[in-house]
């Protein structure tokens, strides 16, 4: 992405894995690789932008480093896996007077837009009902032994890997959420991952309203569905499609949906699919930043809140059960 972007230029590349920047070096030629972060910072040309897509553990550190030595971060989902350490990236970030972007893809959907749009208007009312329904497959192919994946310390939890960015557009849309019950589950992922395969997660919203977030990585063989349903005092909406890609329902008073942009089709990862393709406008929105074209599309500040959800809904989880 940072190489497709005229705007941009890749100055370097930083992998532990030997078999990775083996490839990594067929593919950009010419590009400095380094084998650990530190080796970078100290002696690698200067760049203005420290990219981190790395392991979800490694995030907080690797990202307090960069900005410690005057680098701009993007840190792939999620920010961190306790709010202790994203409040130290937020910390360093201001102590260095460095900006810190969160990549948060589904803002960029255009139905998701939308939706912020019209709820900042007013149009949708006093909001009564959101359902979020996230039902994906990663199986065996996802979680791999011996990898990060599925481990407590590293991967942190279904919510943290894989669904974070739709917790992200439950609050960037909505707000906090408030009087949190949960249910956890772990139906076929037993030998796979450390914790809950599904869950069951009620709650209010602080700006009025309540909710449900229910999610699964348990789903054979394919993802499902993303879907955000919406009641409120004006009409019902539905955001559907496996990646929240179109407005499968729309009935507003007094109002008529518009034409939206197309979505961006799926990452592609060979054995599985991720959320929409819209990484390509988070590198365009840290380039017209970073010129003071633009500002943000989502800052440290809430990436933090983001972290400090899920750990909310995490500190119901026991030990999961299984049938």
């Amino acid at each position: 992405m940072v190489v497709r972007h005229p705007g941009a230029t890749l100055v370097a590349l930083v992998d532990t894995d030997p078999t990775l920047t083996q490839a990594l070096a067929t593919e950009f030629p010419g590009v400095p690789l380094y084998s650990a972060l530190s080796e970078y910072l100290t002696a690698g040309p200067e760049a203005d932008v420290l990219t981190i897509a790395t392991p979800n553990y490694q995030h907080a550190p690797q990202a307090i480093a960069g900005l410690q030595a005057g680098l701009h971060v993007v840190i792939e989902k999620p920010m961190a896996l306790r709010k202790t350490d994203a409040q130290a990236i937020v910390h360093a970030a201001w102590q260095m007077n460095r900006l810190v972007f969160g990549v948060m893809q589904n803002r960029y959907s255009p139905p998701a837009a939308w939706l912020k749009q019209i709820y900042e208007a007013g149009t949708l009312g006093q909001i009564y009902l959101v359902q979020l329904n996230c039902f994906w497959n990663r199986d065996a192919r996802y979680y791999r032994p011996g990898g990060w994946r599925g481990t407590q310390a590293q991967d942190g939890g279904t919510l943290f890997t894989q669904f974070s960015h739709f917790v992200d557009l439950l609050y960037w849309v909505f707000g906090d959420i408030t009087n949190i019950s949960a249910r956890f589950r772990d139906f076929n992922h037993q030998n796979l991952t450390e914790f809950e395969d599904s869950g069951l997660v009620t709650f209010d919203l602080v700006r009025g309203g309540s909710g449900t977030l229910q999610y699964s990585t348990a789903v054979w063989d394919r993802n499902l569905e993303s879907s955000l349903t919406v009641v409120a005092e004006h009409g019902s909406l539905r955001l559907g499609g496996q990646y929240l890609d179109k407005v499968e329902y729309c009935h507003l008073r007094d109002y008529h949906l518009p034409a939206l942009p197309p979505t961006n089709p799926a990452n592609n990862y060979g054995a599985y699919q991720g959320s929409a393709a819209n990484h390509v406008q988070v590198i365009e929105n840290v380039v017209d930043t970073i010129q003071n074209r633009s500002c943000a599309t989502t800052n440290a500040l809430e990436g933090l809140k983001v972290v400090e959800i899920i750990e909310r809904i995490y500190s119901l989880r026991q030990p999961p059960t299984s049938d």
